[in-house]
């Protein structure tokens, strides 16, 4: 919030530096943000959208900020972005000078490096740093908390994040995308991923990998009180170093009943030993779907290019949004298909524009399934809408590149 860096570096501000603008008869807008490229301006619009009344994004780096804030009120909360800014510690300076001390100061740049981040946290008083690609959901988990006020303390509980993936319709393929959304986390973050089939007579997700399951899974969802520190050994198949299936297979003459307390107590013991654990989410509505999204951080809801997906898409994004769901995408599947209905009508029916879209590929999907191989490997367009999705729901590129030079100047402003 700058109190700190303002303390510091006011004593030594020059004398051509304007004063704060404190005209309390100009309104102060509640979120200014400066942004130079239009991937972080689409998803920083996402995530404020509907979270943030009154929010204004301008072109333009931490540079231009200084200048428009030189004139203009300081707002509540500001987002700068310092990509491509050679001395940005010097220009956090500058930007400290022209704002009242109150701001709430948010950071987006190109650097993934943890002293960056605590040099910007402790030292300069920003509030949060976030580096690119930033999405939709990392603004709603890293920066609404911040404009909201709210403590740093999430009300859920700490831990990897869990993912929902539902269908809107049976059929529309949310297995898939969440088998390989695993498959492709595991893969692009290097981070350790449990993927959780809540369908426990009909599920498929071992049937797509190629394993058997193992039992255990409906005990600990209907007996919390059972399912301990070992539970992840019992019930967990390895599927790759980094990649772990938790499923079941109960007979069809069995009477599944998982309590609410179930799907909480095993949700946690996963989010303590994985990054990321998606969900392959039953049929909304039930008792476990409920306890599921509420868990969850993130919520893909896979639908079809048809009314009837549409409809249900709809329905199913209203009922996450009420029980606090704080980020919501939308997969269209199979888009494209013949008969199905073009994107014109499905964005005039959604209200919104598909976050992300997967073209009709039934034939290699279904000949990936039905020979229990990731339809990662089996098909390019397919593998391109995965990794669109991961980096929806992690952040992380499929390619990360070396910053080298660009980083050294910075560690040698830190030192300058």
């Amino acid at each position: 919030m700058l109190e700190t860096a303002t303390d510091v570096v006011l004593s030594e501000a020059p004398a051509s530096h304007a004063p704060p603008v404190r005209d309390s008869s100009r309104a102060r807008l509640p979120v200014l943000a400066f942004v130079v490229d239009d991937q972080t301006e689409t998803a920083l619009r996402g995530g404020l959208l509907d979270a943030v009344e009154d929010f204004e994004i301008k072109r333009g780096t931490i540079r231009h900020a200084i200048k428009h804030l030189a004139r203009q009120p300081t707002p509540r909360t500001l987002i700068v972005d310092i990509s491509g800014v050679e001395n940005p510690i010097y220009e956090l300076d500058n930007l400290a000078h022209v704002c009242m001390p109150d701001v709430v100061v948010l950071v987006i740049g190109e650097y993934n490096d943890l002293g960056l981040y605590r040099h910007l946290i402790r030292e300069v008083g920003v509030a949060e740093y976030v580096h690119k690609p930033l999405t939709r959901d990392r603004v709603a988990r890293l920066f609404l908390p911040q404009i909201a006020g709210i403590a740093s303390e999430s009300t859920v509980p700490r831990g990897g994040g869990a993912i929902a993936v539902s269908g809107a319709r049976g059929g529309v393929g949310a297995t898939t995308v969440a088998v390989n959304l695993a498959l492709q986390l595991s893969a692009v973050t290097r981070g350790h991923v449990a993927l959780l089939d809540l369908h426990l007579q009909q599920g498929t997700t071992a049937l797509m990998l190629g394993v058997n399951p193992v039992g255990g899974l409906r005990i600990a969802l209907e007996q919390p009180e059972r399912a301990d520190a070992l539970f992840l050994d019992r019930v967990c198949v390895d599927i790759n170093d980094r990649l772990r299936l938790v499923a079941a297979q109960e007979s069809f003459d069995a009477t599944p009943s998982p309590t609410p307390e179930g799907i909480r107590c095993v949700l946690d013991l996963l989010r303590r030993r994985f990054n990321y654990v998606i969900i392959d989410m039953p049929a909304p509505g039930t008792l476990a779907a409920m306890q599921a999204l509420r868990a969850a951080r993130h919520l893909l809801v896979v639908m079809s290019p048809d009314v009837a997906n549409i409809r249900d898409t709809d329905r199913l994004r209203n009922w996450a949004t009420g029980l606090g769901n704080p980020q919501i995408s939308i997969v269209l599947n199979r888009a494209g298909m013949p008969g199905g209905l073009k994107l014109p009508m499905i964005e005039q029916g959604l209200g919104c524009k598909p976050t992300i879209q997967i073209p009709d590929l039934g034939r290699q999907l279904g000949r990936a399934a039905n020979l229990g191989r990731p339809a990662l490997g089996e098909c390019a367009a397919f593998g391109r809408a995965m990794a669109s999705l991961a980096l929806e729901v992690s952040g992380t590129a499929v390619d990360r590149t070396s910053h080298g030079g660009g980083w050294s100047r910075l560690r040698r402003a830190f030192r300058g």
